[in-house]
């Protein structure tokens, strides 16, 4: 086993990979280790699972909001088992093909807990191996709770595994997970409950549109009950108990959706002399630790960008930069987009209008219920609208946030904008192909 490398990445996902790669083009020694299969969460246990099972979600729910207006639905249901298997025909090739990428590439490939022995040096396989540089892209896992019985929540990988749907599930969390999985179970014909610790789910999100949200979930049958902070989970003879600040609540299955940690406490960091918070490993304005200059991070596993599987890849491109070439790119978060895939999905970019006030920027605000435009109405959606922040000043593009059909792919567009500081005249300068989604965009700004 070779003992000394240019570079060591822990983690093969998006963020890894992104910096893997062109360090071996560039003729550097690199290997990758990770205690989990190849391939990252993404991938393997993620954004891409999740989207196969709601594209069936939403194919559904589409239909049935048709029922009446030309389609004819009733017997239009979700094979659950089937559906897994359509999705494991992603996900099973994932680790094997994602291995032999990095075997193609001549990346050396470990399995197991990397763990610090020193500044320059880890243990990997119960041996010692040397760097002159360490990548850390690990990833996250669901984080601690600290509550009674928390060990009989499932978690979202075992979610994205299960071979039948439970006929009822309590989602023990209100971000992404649980308004995606809710949604999605919902459809699927589970009866769904969410519980949520404080006033407002879905916090990094637009508070009007999640208002929206929410109403549109109670009307599609998933209960929602605010503030309730879980207290204690219990096994019972038909599932779980969960009780919160608010009452007792009982389902087949419970699901941990109270957001993610990075995934490196079993690095031993101290002994590095990496230095690293609740939020990650502690980077400089290059993705490097300032205590341990050998080592940069990124992705989930950084404290650094929003965590998301762009940002992972971006991250480990600036990473990779920055280790062949000398410290001298800085990541740019300007207009990063994301989406919640519920349904219909609920996307975001830029500023919030909380976040624009603060900063005491002077800018107006566009917003509207669009669920009477003619791109809602043709295909029955009665939950959709929006709201643009323009900077009085310059016209400039500070934050887009659309609910409805298709927001997950306009908000790209307002994505570039906020990027390259693109004003409202010049979004609505373009002749959009019509009718679209993206004709909208004129009239949103």
């Amino acid at each position: 086993m070779p003992d000394h490398f240019d570079l060591v990445v822990v983690g093969t996902g998006s963020a890894a990979s992104s910096v893997a790669y062109p360090c071996r083009k560039s003729g550097w020694s690199v290997a990758v280790v990770d205690d989990r299969p190849y391939g990252g969460t993404c991938e393997n246990r993620g954004c891409d699972p999740k989207k196969v099972l709601v594209g069936a979600a939403d194919a559904l729910d589409w239909a049935r909001r048709m029922h009446g207006h030309g389609l004819r639905s009733s017997d239009f249901r979700i094979d659950w088992p089937e559906l897994m298997r359509f999705k494991r025909s992603f996900t099973d090739p994932v680790p094997n093909n994602r291995e032999q990428g990095f075997r193609d590439a001549g990346i050396h490939c470990f399995h197991g807990v990397a763990r610090f022995i020193g500044a320059d040096s880890m243990e990997i396989e119960g041996g010692r191996v040397t760097a002159r540089y360490f990548a850390i892209a690990a990833g996250a896992r669901p984080a601690p709770l600290g509550i009674p019985g928390e060990e009989l929540l499932l978690i979202s990988d075992q979610f994205l595994d299960l071979e039948q749907l439970p006929e009822s599930l309590i989602f023990c969390g209100g971000g992404y997970i649980a308004f995606e999985f809710a949604h999605l179970s919902a459809r699927a014909g589970a009866r769904v409950t969410i519980l949520h610790r404080g006033a407002r789910p879905l916090e990094a999100f637009d508070a009007d549109l999640v208002g929206k949200l929410v109403a549109h979930s109670r009307q599609a049958g998933i209960e929602i009950h605010l503030n309730s902070a879980v207290q204690k989970i219990e096994r019972i003879d038909r599932g779980v108990r969960v009780t919160t600040s608010s009452g007792v609540f009982e389902a087949a299955a419970a699901v941990h959706a109270a957001g993610r940690k990075p995934h490196i406490e079993m690095l031993d960091l101290a002994a590095g002399g990496v230095e690293a918070t609740v939020h990650g490993i502690t980077v400089n304005e290059y993705l490097q630790s300032p205590s341990n200059p050998r080592v940069y991070a990124a992705g989930d596993a950084a404290a650094s960008g929003p965590p998301l599987t762009p940002v992972a890849g971006y991250e480990g491109r600036v990473v990779a930069e920055n280790l062949m070439h000398g410290n001298r790119q800085k990541p740019d978060y300007r207009g990063v987009a994301s989406t919640v895939f519920s349904l219909p999905p609920l996307a975001s970019c830029g500023l919030t209008e909380e976040t624009a006030q603060t900063q005491g920027l002077a800018f107006d605000v566009n917003a509207a219920d669009t669920s009477g435009w003619y791109t809602s109405r043709r295909i029955a959606e009665s939950c959709s609208a929006y709201k643009v922040l323009i900077e009085r000043s310059s016209g400039r593009i500070l934050g887009a946030h659309i609910l409805g059909e298709g927001a997950e792919e306009q908000i790209n567009l307002f994505a570039l904008a906020i990027h390259h500081g693109l004003t409202a005249s010049s979004m609505k300068a373009p002749l959009y192909a019509y009718p679209s989604h993206g004709s909208n965009t004129q009239y949103m700004v």
